[in-house]
Parts: C-alpha cells; structure tokens; sequence
C-alpha cells in the first residue's frame, strides 16, 4: 500500500475536517513519499528520539519512511528555523532521510478505535457512548456499563494492570470498598470535561493531566476522578493503530520504542 492509499483510507475514518480550530492534525512533514510503498513507525509524540529510531531501521535494512503520530509536530506557526531547534532538526532530517511525519490528533480521539474508544474497551466496558458529541455516533471520551460492577479498589487494580502507569492519583475521600458500575474514561487532557462526565451519570472519570482544583471540584460534584497520566491513557491506542495498518494491508508496521513520557516519579 502506498502511503498516499494509506493516509486516503485513514482520512476517510479519522477525517481531519473534524479536528478542532487550534489543532494542527495531518502532515506535519511531507518530503516527497506519497508514492513509496508505506513503512510506518507509529508513535505517541514526533521526537528527535522516535526520528533516531526511523533513521536506525534504515541503517539495519528496513526502509521506514513514515512517522505516524498521535500528538502534532508543530502547534503554532513557525517564525523560524535555526541549528539546535528540535522541530528545525527533525524537518533536516526528514528531508535527508526521505521520512514523513504526519499526525492525528483531535480527529482521531473522536472516532471508533480512537484513543477514548480503546480506553473503554480496555476496561470492558458496556454499552458505551460518547461523553461529549460532536456527530452521530462520534465524540470526545466515552461513558459505559460495568457489569458486573467492580470496587473502586478493583477498577483502580484493572487500570493499573491495563495501562501500567507510573502514578496512578485518585481522589482521596473516596471509598476503596464501594461499588463502581458506570465509569467514563478520555485519554490525555480530559479534566475541561468533568461537567459533561458529571451530567453522565457516571462515578468515576478516568482521564489525565488534571490539577489540583479540579480534583476538588470532581470531590464536590461526586465524582472520582482518576489520573493515570497522559501517555498512559493515549499509548493503547497508538498499539490499536498499528493493527489496523496491518489489517488495512500495509506491509511493514512498528510501535515506536523509543516514545517518551516525559515525566519521572522519584522512588523512595
């Protein structure tokens, strides 16, 4: 499959019309590889490191020419391009090395299989919708069934298994022992939806990137909420991607290994 059929195929699920007004999803970097057969690296966040990555498959006799992303390259316009600047680095050596980078972001938290979709299908949860729609069928996050219902202890164990985060942080008035059977769930920056979770129904929130004064606003609206961190929640669904590029009949594929979390937590 050419990596111009494979961006069609996937615009045509995760249509980037459908990303919002101060995103920046699509190609990021384009240097002349629409016609190659589509080798992909597929990864959370576009780095020097995941580019190093690319560059070293070339080295050992794979041909990867594309960086297929969750997170954009580039957010705001660019004033300029100079030596020692990462996004300048990473477009040198994108051209020198014929690999593309493009993304999908916002477009693709909205869709089935999408970064929400696959949250809640690891935690099985049942009867599921969209937290907040944007079409038919489509919308940010998701809120589902547990059946049969779990212990906040139970669900906190089942994420902390299913996405092995480094810190997991919940609201701390709330009860180990009590019984959860309706949890909504948005991989990376979900805390600006807790009103819309709120009106759900829903007695836990799976999300992250929260601050401190929204776990007390979660607190006094009754509603535990759950961060797991940002690649934690998003990851699953760069794993997801790379199966459906293999079912779509793209003929190399691989999740990156060198993606980052950006973040450490100090082990006593």
């Amino acid at each position: 499959m050419k990596i111009s059929d494979l961006i069609n195929w996937f615009e045509n699920w995760a249509n980037p019309a459908w990303q919002e007004s101060w995103d920046n999803s699509g190609w990021q970097i384009e240097p002349g590889v629409l016609n190659q057969p589509a080798r992909i690296l597929v990864c959370l966040t576009p780095t020097l490191a995941v580019m190093q990555e690319a560059i070293a498959l070339q080295d050992s006799g794979i041909p990867v020419n594309l960086i297929f992303a969750h997170h954009p390259l580039i957010f705001s316009p660019l004033k300029s391009l100079c030596s020692g600047n990462a996004i300048a680095e990473m477009t040198r050596l994108a051209f020198r090395h014929q690999v593309g980078v493009y993304t999908a972001h916002t477009n693709f938290d909205q869709v089935e299989d999408g970064t929400a979709d696959v949250l809640a299908q690891l935690l099985q949860l049942k009867q599921v919708s969209p937290i907040a729609p944007t079409q038919p069928g489509l919308g940010y996050g998701r809120v589902g069934k547990i059946n049969p219902s779990r212990t906040l202890q139970e669900l906190l164990q089942q994420i902390q298994t299913a996405l092995n985060p480094p810190d997991l942080i919940f609201s701390p008035t709330a009860d180990l022992q009590q019984p959860i059977d309706r949890v909504a769930v948005l991989g990376g920056s979900g805390a600006s939806f807790i009103s819309d979770v709120v009106k759900t129904g829903a007695q836990a929130y799976l999300t992250s990137d929260c601050k401190f004064h929204q776990f007390q606003e979660s607190r006094d609206r009754g509603l535990i909420l759950i961060d797991a961190g940002h690649y934690a929640t998003e990851r699953p669904a760069c794993d997801r991607l790379v199966t459906k590029f293999k079912t779509c009949g793209v003929e190399w594929v691989q999740l990156s290994q060198q993606d980052e979390d950006f973040r450490l937590f100090y082990q006593r």
